[in-house]
């Protein structure tokens, strides 16, 4: 007989799945659902649903769970709904804990597979516009959307010497520095070692995560 995983088992073989995913960076079903549009906010009808309450988080079904936050780890959404079992979380930082403990548990191929879930600064995919809403936002208030050719060029250089190195790309939590401070960091982190910088780069993360949740969810002193 065949029952209902447990909440630990959910989050194991969510774990197990995020480690074959994220490394084939991405693959088409989590490709569409992190393309897809969010859903109208069940609370407020708006869409994107931003300023939530931890409570109204609590609240969300699985599926709007995902949809609403399913992007705070870029193109990762396996993240969030792994992190759904644990429901009802206390606070916006306890929701953000358990995605950093999630994270922090995966095996170093899972970790490296989200950083490749991330795209170059100022790559094709800004010049395309393909990014995801919140990687054009950062990437644009960062000024990764008007350089010059010559930082056009030296970034293109620096972000494949990079990824030549460690085999996933440059990370850096864009709304924390401008276009200069981005270079000197780029150019500097290339000199590290790969333990170093999935480390980094991981900690990059989870600091993009803090500011996407923050744009969705209401922190305690703002309730």
């Amino acid at each position: 007989m065949i029952g209902c995983r447990s909440d630990k088992e959910h989050i194991n073989h969510s774990r197990e799945l995020l480690c074959v995913s994220v490394q084939q960076c991405i693959n088409p079903l989590l490709q569409k659902l992190v393309r897809r549009p969010f859903k109208h906010c069940p609370t407020t009808g708006e869409s994107p649903c931003l300023n939530m309450d931890i409570a109204a988080v609590n609240a969300l079904p699985y599926e709007d769970f995902v949809d609403i936050l399913g992007n705070v780890v870029e193109k990762c959404p396996i993240v969030t709904a792994a992190v759904w079992s644990g429901r009802p979380f206390l606070s916006l930082a306890a929701l953000e804990a358990a995605i950093s403990e999630f994270i922090d548990a995966l095996p170093e191929s899972g970790k490296e597979g989200i950083l490749r879930c991330h795209p170059d600064l100022a790559g094709r995919d800004l010049q395309s516009g393909s990014l995801t809403r919140e990687s054009h936002e950062e990437q644009a208030g960062s000024g990764m959307g008007a350089l010059n050719s010559g930082e056009v060029s030296l970034m293109a250089r620096l972000n494949q010497e990079y990824k030549e190195r460690f085999g996933f790309p440059f990370v850096i939590c864009a709304r924390m520095h401008d276009k200069e401070n981005i270079l000197r960091q780029l150019f500097a982190r290339c000199q590290n070692e790969r333990a170093v910088e999935r480390a980094r780069g991981i900690e990059e993360v989870k600091k993009i995560c803090h500011l996407r949740l923050q744009s969705l969810v209401l922190t305690d002193n703002r309730l």
